[in-house]
């Protein structure tokens, strides 16, 4: 290795005269500097001075959080050597951005005084040759000494750096290693070579199981779509696999970026997400397309299409995001597959379930649904399994069909299935699987014939993450993903709701255009089932005729702007997370009471006798439900 006075010689000469030996300086070195001499990089730069901000840095870490998760275990086992040889390690996106950065407080200290630090960028046109930029601009392994960096911010220090490529041949990004030049050592460019080679490993494994997650999925599409055109795509829009129909019409799809194919006379009908087992992160979709009919003498479109009526026992609106919804429920359900819906409750996911099982082949058998949350967990099996004669004490003289069994040839539909008990979750998982159900005190297996939907309000990923929810259970039940948006989302569909609700029930409310405009104002937290309670409300009022002249300054402030805002007041916040406590069984009861006391009037006597319970106890409930 030539002497650090020769460099930085050669540098100054450079530098001033524009001279450069190159049979007497490394080839990668000298191309660098031409590099920065021609893009006019400052050789006398002290620091560096592209900084992030914090905001635009977490932006950085979210975009490369794939690379930050794989290479960090990488990067902590080797942390307490590279502390102790006065080392630091930095991981660099593709841009040049430094994502992360650790090692000994010494040199981390001196690394500050240049801005060597988390969000700055260390590329060549930034700071001149370094083996950080280097390394991105040659895609290669590098080291770089002293003054053989272009500009002085760096010539007190000694990097190795080598880029992280990803299984498709992309640059994730630089694993870099620096210390002051004093400290340097030949084992550095050893290291993050070695780093560098575990993190692609680990990427090369990753995505090889995403892509074997891609075609297990897409297997089990084949199965339920055989007639149907559909092709998988991975994160790069690349087909990896096709339909049987699709592949026999287009034999060289696989392999082509879906808009090669979307051009060849295909449009999307329909996509659906797949999600990774370990982070649920989207690791590929499927898509539904059709064949577009264009006519050569001139430029009009048609879409084959021989679709039945849709049937949907509510208001469609108007909102993109809830016919994104409906066209889910559309495509799927002339299948027979198991359905997960999400969303906050009040948001309609019932009505999304019995749409998919009136436009099915079982909307002749019946469609049965059970709230999980509101029966207790020593009835859950009896509930959902049935019993025999004599089973158990106070059984049924002529025993019980459970609900599945009610559900024979038809749709049983399991809401907040996020609340069913753990040693349930093992049964239903045993049902799922095997298709019989056994009632309790019977050695008899009856055979099942019936569609599972399922719905909660809850982050079921996190009840799995908590072990409180199965994992297989889990992936079973979440074949088909619907999520139903919050009514916030979709608040153009108010007024057509408004419409839709007073026609179906009679309410004939005074000035109630004018009133939609400030309906379609508010937060709804209670989506859809505040809407109808609200609207029930005004109808009340507005019977009487004095209250009806002054429905808007009276009725409309006291039932709407004292409720649940995006400006709520601590107090308001504190009720809201009273409201969350609440179990499933407790809303219920807490909404049914409500009824009852608008029912009434707020007669308090009534209301109890009307939910057919003691007075007394429905002030108890008054009073723990902070109403």
């Amino acid at each position: 290795m030539m002497n650090t006075t020769f460099y930085f010689d050669a540098w100054k000469r450079f530098v001033k005269e524009g001279i450069l030996d190159p049979a007497r300086l490394n080839k990668r070195i000298s191309e660098s500097w031409h590099r920065c001499k021609k893009e006019r990089v400052n050789p006398y730069l002290n620091k560096g001075l592209d900084l992030l901000s914090k905001e635009e840095l977490d932006v950085k870490k979210e975009n490369n959080s794939l690379l930050i998760e794989i290479a960090s275990p990488y990067i902590k086992k080797m942390d307490q050597a590279i502390k102790d040889s006065g080392m630091m390690a930095l991981l660099v996106d593709p841009d040049g951005y430094v994502l992360s950065l650790t090692g000994n407080e010494q040199t981390l200290s001196d690394a500050r005084k240049i801005n060597f630090v988390e969000g700055v960028r260390w590329t060549e046109a930034e700071v001149g040759t370094n083996a950080i930029g280097t390394a991105l601009q040659t895609k290669e392994a590098v080291t770089i000494n002293g003054a053989e960096h272009y500009s002085v911010a760096s010539h007190q220090w000694s990097c190795s750096a080598t880029p992280i490529f990803h299984d498709n041949g992309n640059l994730m990004g630089v694993i870099d290693v620096s210390c002051p030049v004093n400290y340097s050592h030949p084992f550095m460019l050893g290291m993050v070579t070695s780093i560098s080679y575990g993190i692609e490993k680990e990427i090369s494994k990753r995505a090889y199981l995403e892509e074997i997650t891609l075609f297990q999925q897409a297997s089990h599409l084949a199965e339920t779509y055989q007639n149907q055109f559909f092709l998988v795509c991975n994160q790069k829009q690349m087909i990896i696999s096709a339909s049987k129909p699709l592949r026999d019409r287009f034999p060289q799809s696989i392999g082509m970026n879906l808009y090669e194919l979307l051009h060849n006379g295909y449009q999307i009908d329909a996509e659906m997400p797949f999600h990774s087992k370990e982070n649920n992160k989207i690791i590929g979709s499927c898509y539904f397309i059709s064949e577009v009919l264009t006519h050569r003498k001139n430029v009009s479109i048609q879409v084959q299409s021989h679709s039945k009526p849709f049937i949907f026992k509510g208001e469609c609106g108007t909102s993109e995001v809830f016919q994104h919804t409906l066209a889910k429920v559309k495509l799927v359900a002339p299948t027979d597959t198991t359905v997960f819906i999400s969303g906050e409750t009040g948001s309609g996911k019932e009505l999304i379930a019995r749409a998919i099982h009136d436009n099915s082949p079982r909307k002749d058998g019946p469609f049965i649904s059970l709230n999980c949350g509101a029966i207790p967990k020593e009835l859950m099996e009896s509930e959902l399994f049935g019993y025999v004669e004599g089973a158990f004490t106070g059984a049924r003289r002529q025993g019980y069909k459970g609900k599945f069994e009610q559900a024979q040839k038809g749709t049983i539909f399991l809401d907040e299935i996020g609340e069913i008990p753990h040693s349930m979750q093992v049964a239903l998982l045993r049902v799922l699987q095997e298709k019989i159900v056994s009632p309790i005190g019977s050695t008899k297996e009856i055979p099942l014939d019936v569609r599972v939907i399922t719905a909660t309000h809850r982050d079921i990923m996190k009840l799995v993450e908590d072990g409180i929810f199965r994992e297989d259970l889990y992936y079973r039940l979440n074949v088909f993903p619907i999520e139903v948006p919050s009514l916030r989302k979709r608040k153009e569909d108010i007024p057509h709701l408004i419409r839709y609700f007073c026609k179906r029930n009679g309410w004939n409310i005074p000035n109630m255009d004018e009133l939609s405009y400030r309906l379609k104002d508010y937060e709804w937290a209670g989506n859809i089932r505040e809407l109808i309670n609200v609207l029930e409300r005004l109808y009340i009022m507005s019977l009487d005729e004095q209250s009806s002249q002054n429905i808007f300054v009276n009725s409309f402030d006291s039932l709407i702007i004292r409720h649940p805002s995006s400006s709520s007041s601590n107090s308001q916040v504190n009720k809201e997370d009273a409201e969350k406590k609440l179990n499933a069984r407790e809303k219920i009861q807490k909404d049914l009471m409500v009824d009852a006391l608008i029912k009434t009037k707020g007669n308090v006597t009534a209301a109890a006798k009307l939910l057919e319970i003691p007075r007394s106890t429905f002030y108890k409930r008054l009073q723990k439900f902070g109403m």
